[in-house]
């Protein structure tokens, strides 16, 4: 396994990050069960979760995979061996305290106790706010309309309460996800400015199919020491090449949930797909490894998050560490990019 910093600490997270999302939904504890021992085993110390998973948001399933986690950490006292991390929601429905904004005090309190709660442990070490407030791009959306109600709580009173629970001991180190180059900057300004905690990584989606983090985030990670947190790096499985020709396997996202994963569900997607798949058919390189190796090896990256329902799945992307991509591959790589530029922004 390899390692890198996590922002500016001394803390060590294995590139390869165990997503967990569907369990509780896709998995079964048991699996999940299985997944965490194989992961930890082969050195992924790097574990992300969410208040609002299992994913699809149901009500019926909020927490669940915050409780299957803790339930391990009973089972195993391996707690200390894993680098956990979890997010508080954005703006909500309604059943999640309310719906509405989600970082004033009130709302963080509870949800990190509830999380604590359901992960049994006493602190988490990375807690980041799972999305912005205020109104901007977000999962995907194009066309920027500034539209500033004002409805969304100041940056540095967000800073000021995770403050009081990093004082206190429930969290190690801070995160943004689904952020903007506009608000990285600013929670890193202010946090300066005003001796505030400090945000340590950004949790966005980048593949080969969406590169649009190297715009203007890849440069603030890099100067700031905020690294990337790669969510969705094989674009829910078309990076795998198994979604080819139109197929859906039996028990695949798009098989379970196909209505709710529609980001990659775009004009020339296909097309790029195949053009990468046609240069791991060349190299004998798996899809999969290749797709996660890519995003690995960027500087701006800190970990990539990954996301397997199969053993088999988990096998394959974590053994992608191991996987070289010569400087032809990148080149052949950055070909298809110019040609088919983030068809899935």
């Amino acid at each position: 396994m390899n390692y890198k910093k996590l922002g500016n600490t001394d803390l060590n997270v294995s590139t390869i990050c165990l997503g967990t999302m569907t369990w509780g939904e896709q998995n079964t504890q048991d699996e999940a069960f299985e997944q965490m021992d194989y992961a930890l085993s082969k050195g992924v110390n790097f574990w992300d979760t969410a208040e609002l998973y299992s994913i699809p948001p149901k009500p019926e399933t909020f927490g669940h995979t915050e409780l299957i986690i803790g339930n391990w950490f009973k089972k195993t006292k391996k707690r200390n061996e894993v680098i956990i991390a979890t997010k508080v929601c954005g703006p909500m429905r309604s059943y999640v305290r309310g719906g509405g904004n989600q970082y004033g005090i009130k709302n963080i309190t509870e949800a990190l106790e509830g999380s604590l709660k359901r992960l049994q442990t006493d602190f988490i070490d990375l807690y980041q706010l799972h999305w912005p407030e205020r109104n901007t791009n977000m999962f995907g959306r194009l066309g920027y309309e500034h539209n500033d109600d004002g409805n969304w709580n100041k940056f540095e009173d967000i800073l000021g309460t995770l403050k009081k629970f990093i004082d206190a001991g429930k969290i190690r180190y801070i995160g943004l996800s689904n952020e903007t180059p506009w608000g990285t900057k600013k929670f890193l300004e202010i946090s300066k400015e005003k001796n505030l905690p400090r945000m340590m990584s950004v949790q966005n989606p980048y593949n080969l199919l969406n590169r649009t983090y190297e715009v203007g985030l890849a440069e603030i990670s890099i100067r700031d020491k905020i690294g990337l947190l790669a969510y969705s790096p094989l674009a829910i499985g078309y990076l795998s090449g198994k979604y080819r020709n139109n197929k859906i396997p039996k028990n695949s996202r798009l098989d379970h949930d196909g209505d709710f994963w529609t980001r990659y569900n775009k004009p020339n997607a296909e097309k790029a797909v195949e053009a990468y798949y046609q240069i791991s058919k060349k190299n004998n390189i798996d899809m999969a490894q290749m797709s996660l190796k890519f995003c690995e090896i960027q500087p701006f990256v800190t970990s990539v998050i990954i996301g397997a329902t199969t053993m088999q799945q988990l096998k394959t992307d974590i053994e992608s560490v191991n996987v070289k991509l010569t400087d032809e591959i990148i080149k052949e790589i950055n070909k298809v990019q110019k040609i088919y530029p983030n068809p899935c922004p």
